[in-house]
């Protein structure tokens, strides 16, 4: 066990180290490490972002003492910034030190006070006769609760209009039509945490689930335009650096297609049981058997669902307690 004297010589040799360059940089830029020197010394510093302390006084007082704030964009209720903690230079026009990612959903609902809680999970299969009994209403009562508004205000091209990266113009190419544009929780700095959306513009593939056999032309026509547009705008990207991939469930009920670099920090969002990859959708509409309407709602998929989910509390839940019983 280290003496107070040793403690305080280790703490002494901080304050010494001497920047050379960075090695490496991870985990979506939330851990660095530098060369550099300390009293002639070569020596190796490895930073990382310390878990938020959960004192509440600490966060009362945390979204009143940012040193800087910088607006990336709003639309609809929500927001998202730059901020900084840290010390402020006197060059730092542009806020370009900021340490603080921050999302502002305001004003926020009860289905997202679920989903950002913290909550057990559960891995279920859901069968086309689950997804056609139940599942569908389910998504039918999200979509008229107004909760695709920032959707379609970008679509119809009211907001986020400087940050749209490439799109088909408005209407021309009508089912066919889509755009794409950095996904909120992306910094615009941070190459390796690149994430991007691209959004289609028709109102009647809500999921993954409505995609069939006469929808394979189009999805490769725009797979192919938006690995282009992306390794275009940001050509320090190659097209092998990029990962394609929906969600199931996703967060809302209007198709959109997930771009990312491979390096970005695989969170539960790109694991088993929540990402499906857009290759492995157009090969297995490819291998299906049947006619051009033959598509992903004519097979069973499994999956993670929240326990503060409308699906596992109105579906999975019945279903595994016997409250319910399976669609035949």
């Amino acid at each position: 066990m280290a003496t107070d004297e040793n403690k305080r010589r280790a703490e002494e040799l901080i304050p010494k180290f001497q920047f050379e360059r960075i090695l490496n940089q991870d985990e979506a830029g939330r851990r660095i490490t530098l060369l550099g020197h300390i009293d002639s010394q070569p020596a190796l510093l490895v930073l990382a972002r310390a878990p938020f302390p959960d004192a509440p006084e600490y966060l009362s007082a945390l979204p009143t003492n940012l040193r800087s704030l910088t607006n990336l964009g709003n639309n609809d209720i929500y927001s998202w910034f730059m901020g900084s903690g840290g010390p402020i230079f006197q060059d730092d026009e542009k806020d370009q030190f900021a340490d603080f990612k921050i999302d502002l959903i305001c004003p926020c609902n009860e289905k997202h006070v679920k989903k950002h809680s913290r909550q057990g999970y559960r891995f279920v299969t859901e069968t086309p006769e689950i997804y056609h009994d139940k599942v569908r209403a389910l998504m039918q009562a999200s979509r008229e609760q107004g909760h695709l508004n920032w959707v379609y205000n970008i679509i119809e091209g009211r907001r986020e209009v400087e940050d749209v990266i490439y799109r088909t113009p408005l209407g021309r190419d009508g089912d066919e039509g889509f755009l794409l544009l950095p996904n909120l929780h992306w910094d615009r700095k941070t190459t390796e945490a690149l994430h991007l959306l691209g959004i289609v513009e028709r109102r009647d593939i809500w999921t993954l689930r409505d995609l069939k056999k006469k929808h394979l032309p189009w999805l490769r026509h725009m797979r192919t335009k938006l690995v282009k547009a992306t390794v275009e705008t940001y050509p320090q990207i190659e097209e092998d650096q990029l990962k394609l991939f929906c969600h199931y469930h996703p967060t809302y009920y209007h198709f959109h297609i997930h771009v990312v670099h491979i390096m970005l920090e695989a969170t539960a969002t790109q694991s088993l049981g929540k990402a499906v990859g857009l290759d492995s959708m157009i090969e297995q509409l490819e291998s299906m058997a049947g006619d051009e309407d033959t598509g992903m709602d004519s097979i069973s998929i499994s999956y993670t669902v929240g326990e503060a989910s409308d699906l596992w509390s109105h579906v999975f839940e019945p279903l595994k307690s016997g409250r319910a019983s399976l669609p035949q």
